[in-house]
């Protein structure tokens, strides 16, 4: 019977997630997505002494092995932040958009007693480093709770039916059970829209309490502690949060005869395993288990270190900069191994970066491919800014080819990108791969929204080419001519004058280039002191030996001379770089200052994936020097 429901949740969610998608389109993450994280952060208190009722985080970078930051001290002040000079079961939450992080806290001093609390914590941060708080006090905040005697283990979940952050808790009123209720709090975080409402209790009638929801394909599995009827973890299922229709799983989740509580559950990096973590309480430990599909659970003691003892907390993935700014503010714990030199300078997977100066903006803005889907098979565009080439912000998704494009839905590789002003205002063209056909949008902003012309823009061959794709589009403003020309192509190089509508080719000036038999793709072209410079990548984007070479001429549209040392960037093996190719490259407005931005296999595991390394790629960015004559001085890949 309960397998049946569970077909039958799975079947009624996956309709109404079609349907949502097909009105309202797909939603993305402006943040990390789970491709890009490289990390893990524990939020937990230590003990029942009040020095201990704090915020503690620890962190991992492989989910197992954990190291308190800090070194084990608070990171916030219980004091300033709570009602009663102290705070437990800290749960933490990324934020739908990417952008933010949500932290609810019980306010309460054990050494009060257990039925001393009235009021939880609401924390909002965008860093992970300053937080704003707010208390809310149940009892105060609402009418008809004179007999409350406590508030226990608030969490936080996105509720997509509502498209709103619900909190829910466990509170117990005079002699009745703990309930568990939930309320939507409000767009900043800092209220709750309405009286609490129960969520859940067991057709039992007795009490639960720290309950943990996750969302595992549209089913939410909420796990929470019998309080007094036996102490162990069960848990419920729904396809809908506030219907109160709720399966009761049969037995006891937890891998131990002792008690335990503080249950959480969170999903393993680029893996479908989940990890079932709690107090076990009696003996002053934590225990990890370990399952596919959260319903059968194993013990993993052996696999798990920490050099700290948590008492009921949560993690969540984090990303590469999200990890290096902890450490820049509460030091490298001991144990922990963090790469954080200044490549790659993207977090995640990302491949082909094309580089923009916004003379608009005065930022700088890469447009990668998004990497990490199997078979290059992504289908969305992002873009990243930075006022400093160092730190990067994720602008979120610009184009989606589902959603934006009716001519292509798959393989959005390899953009490219030009400013131009029109008519006094500054215009963005965007050129991309879809579906190994080249297309353009156009926005007035380098962060979009970029609205696709509608039809692709090449679609066919150059005369004379067989073999080869329509792929991996370049832009190039001539300063001579005040002309601008798009370049394109794999296996062949070709080229033709854009309109001044610059989202059409002119007619009869497509021709194919002569370079050498090193040209394979990714064609780049910038002007320096009256030379032409045209970069490629030499060989596949699978292979090690990935790399970038160039020619130069007089003129847009060559003829290209090739100089006989001509190796612009290639593999270090030493340094364990390897793939280094497909390029643009940024001059610093108003100097002679250039910087190549090309991907690599990501480091160290790229080298070890074979072809999953050519769609499991990391952007870099070095310094491109010339010699007195012009050539191009070979660049040294850098961590």
């Amino acid at each position: 019977m309960i397998k049946n429901y569970r077909a039958s949740l799975v079947l009624c969610t996956l309709l109404n997630l079609f349907f949502a998608l097909t009105s309202t389109g797909q939603m993305y993450k402006s943040g990390p997505a789970e491709k890009d994280f490289a990390g893990y952060l524990f939020t937990y208190f230590k003990g029942n002494a009040i020095k201990d009722e704090a915020v503690c985080f620890a962190i991992s970078t492989d989910g197992y092995n954990y190291r308190a930051l800090n070194h084990n001290e608070p990171v916030l002040n219980s004091k300033v932040i709570s009602s009663t000079g102290g705070v437990r079961d800290p749960h933490i939450l990324r934020s739908e958009d990417g952008r933010s992080f949500y932290m609810v806290l019980t306010d309460m001093t054990s050494s009060k007693g257990w039925d001393s609390n009235r009021a939880m914590v609401l924390m909002k941060s965008d860093d992970l480093i300053n937080w704003k708080h707010t208390v809310i006090n149940i009892q105060q905040r609402f009418k008809g709770h004179e007999n409350l005697k406590r508030v226990w283990a608030p969490q936080t979940i996105y509720d997509p039916a509502k498209r709103q952050y619900m909190i829910y808790f466990s509170m117990q009123h005079g002699t009745g059970p703990d309930i568990i209720y939930y309320a939507y709090v409000n767009s900043d975080f800092t209220d709750l829209e309405a009286e609490p409402q129960v969520l859940f209790r067991p057709k039992n009638g007795k009490s639960c309490i720290d309950g943990d929801i996750i969302n595992k394909n549209g089913i939410f599995h909420l796990f929470y502690k019998t309080e007094g009827n036996g102490n162990g973890i069960r848990l419920a299922l729904t396809d809908s949060l506030t219907s109160g229709k709720w399966i009761e799983q049969p037995g006891y989740k937890q891998q131990t005869r002792d008690a335990v509580e503080g249950s959480g559950v969170f999903k393993l990096n680029r893996s479908d395993k989940y990890i079932l973590m709690y107090d076990v309480y009696s003996k002053g430990k934590y225990q990890f288990c370990e399952s596919f599909d959260l319903d059968k659970f194993k013990k993993i003691d052996q696999e798990v270190t920490m050099d700290f003892h948590p008492r009921h907390g949560t993690i969540i993935p984090i990303s590469r900069t999200e990890l290096k700014n902890l450490c820049n503010k509460w030091g490298v714990p001991e144990g922990i191994e963090l790469k954080l030199s200044k490549n790659p300078v993207l977090d995640g997977f990302y491949a082909d970066p094309d580089v923009l100066y916004s003379n608009k903006t005065k930022k700088y803005y890469i447009y990668p491919t998004s990497d990490g889907f199997d078979g290059w098979s992504g289908f969305y565009f992002k873009t990243f800014s930075s006022s400093d080439l160092i730190n990067w912000t994720d602008e979120g998704v610009i184009l989606d080819l589902k959603k934006d494009v009716s001519w292509a839905n798959r393989n959005a590789w390899a953009p490219t990108i030009t400013e131009k002003k029109v008519k006094g205002d500054y215009q963005y063209y965007y050129y991309f791969t879809a579906a190994q056909k080249i297309g353009v949008a156009v926005s007035n902003m380098p962060t979009g929204p970029f609205k696709d012309s509608g039809k692709a823009l090449v679609n066919f061959k150059p005369e004379g080419i067989k073999g080869g794709q329509e792929i991996d589009p370049a832009v190039f403003n001539d300063p001579k001519t005040n002309k601008s020309y798009l370049y394109w192509g794999n296996g062949y190089l070709a080229v033709a004058e854009l309109n001044k509508d610059m989202i059409s080719l002119k007619p009869k000036t497509t021709k194919v280039l002569k370079t050498d038999q090193t040209f394979r793709e990714g064609c780049y072209v910038f002007y320096r002191k009256g030379i032409y410079y045209f970069l490629w990548s030499e060989d596949d984007t699978r292979s090690a030996n990935y790399r970038v070479r160039y020619g130069t001429s007089t003129s847009a549209l060559g003829p290209i001379q090739i100089p006989e040392n001509n190796l612009v960037l290639q593999k270090d093996p030493a340094q364990g770089i390897y793939g280094t190719g497909h390029n643009s490259v940024l001059q610093i407005p108003g100097k002679d200052e250039w910087h190549i931005v090309y991907h690599r296999f990501n480091y160290p595991n790229g080298i070890n994936m074979g072809d999953a390394a050519g769609f499991n790629r990391e952007v870099c960015m070095d310094r491109l020097f010339f010699d007195d004559q012009g050539n191009i001085i070979p660049v040294k890949p850098t961590h």
